[in-house]
């Protein structure tokens, strides 16, 4: 088992000092540091010449950023089980992984460290660690966020965003990341909202289920829908992540410094052909049609964004094993919408969170319905111990 770790692995003191303060995930450049993404085969990473664009826009905006936060090792993980470096603890359910790959940043945001941390999101990886460590989370649309400076340089899953400790929050994050993000728009009083229905276990089911109930009694109308090829779209996720991740990453197998559970993984992710991505891609544009179809009779989707418990950190050694754990968010990673997840537990006190699917390019609707539903019906960031 790793041993825990703090969540920064690199302190840091830009921007003004009364401005609001904020991480960024060890995958981000930021300028005469090197960018590390939580493994040993790049110790030898030279500085970055210049910040990320999401680190110069940040520090434009008057934000302090005080620290990159760790990671499962190479963002390729869910995890944020780092064999090497260690493992940021969770600080809500300390027997339990904080998620991955943002794990640092998810656990910053809950332990009251900053209100803002960024972190990336290829197959989950902001919405899981969230949900893991009970804080907000949002993968925006894809391209909505520049990538410049983020690696892998090339994904077409990949999206970089913000982890919060509320709406509020999150939205300044936004603001200050896509330069197009505006004001939250008004809301109707009644929102059409779509509860997906997956193949989620009893607890996950009944928690969206009190959603659904209490969202019903404040007067919102709750439709239950389907999606024919959400299971397909989770499999073609894999794929083009590993088609993709392949070649930016199995270059650094040569030196034997990855961890052994990442490696493994890298070294199947060889197996995925040519054929295999043209299938996925075909998958992608017909599922994003569907998503894009539920979307014109609901103002928003609604599912677990977690359809089973973060595992112990004793049970979780298996990085393989553990990819299911995204099999509710991944989806929409393939399809490009923007999703976010609220802090909701189940009935037994465990993470689920409640992640709701935007339109393409709507971001704003998306977070203005997050804020309400959070508001309405009392999901918050619970306060943690401020140690470790």
């Amino acid at each position: 088992m790793s041993h825990p770790t703090d969540t920064v692995v690199l302190p840091l003191d830009l921007g003004p000092a009364d401005g609001p303060a904020v991480m960024v995930k060890d995958t981000i450049d930021v300028a005469g540091t090197p960018t590390r993404a939580g493994s040993p085969a790049l110790d030898g990473a030279a500085a970055a010449p210049r910040h990320a664009a999401v680190v110069q826009r940040l520090l434009d905006a008057g934000w302090h950023l005080t620290g990159k936060t760790a990671l499962h090792e190479l963002a390729y993980g869910t995890t944020g089980i780092n064999h090497h470096l260690g493992t940021p603890l969770n600080p809500r359910w300390p027997d339990r992984v904080p998620g991955g790959s943002s794990s640092g940043s998810a656990v910053a945001v809950a332990r009251g460290r900053v209100p803002v941390a960024i972190g990336t999101d290829t197959g989950g990886s902001i919405r899981t660690p969230a949900a893991c460590c009970g804080v907000f989370g949002l993968k925006p649309g894809f391209g909505r966020v520049s990538r410049a400076g983020v690696m892998p340089a090339d994904s077409s899953l990949d999206c970089v965003g913000p982890l919060a400790v509320d709406m509020d929050a999150l939205v300044r994050a936004m603001q200050a990341l896509a330069p197009d993000f505006g004001n939250l728009p008004t809301l109707p009083a009644t929102l059409r909202l779509g509860w997906l229905d997956i193949d989620a276990p009893a607890a996950a089911e009944a928690a969206l289920r009190q959603v659904a109930d209490a969202a019903g009694a404040l007067g919102h109308t709750v439709e239950r829908l389907r999606l024919p090829l959400f299971e397909a779209a989770y499999d073609a996720g894999l794929v083009v992540i590993n088609h993709e991740n392949w070649p930016a990453l199995s270059p650094l197998l040569e030196g034997g410094r990855i961890g052994a559970d990442v490696a493994a993984r890298l070294r199947r992710a060889a197996a995925t052909t040519d054929t295999d991505r043209e299938r996925a891609e075909a998958v992608r544009t017909a599922f994003r049609a569907q998503v894009d179809a539920a979307l014109r009779t609901c103002d928003v989707l609604m599912l677990p964004t977690l359809v089973v418990p973060p595992p112990r950190v004793s049970e979780a050694a298996d990085t393989q094993a553990a990819v299911a754990m995204t099999r509710s968010v991944r989806p929409f990673n393939l399809s490009g919408h923007p999703a976010l997840t609220l802090p909701l537990d189940d009935a037994d006190g465990l993470p689920v969170g409640l992640q709701l699917v935007g339109r393409l390019g709507d971001d704003e609707t998306l977070c203005a319905i997050g804020r309400r539903l959070a508001a309405e019906l009392g999901l918050r960031t619970r306060p943690c111990p401020a140690t470790g």
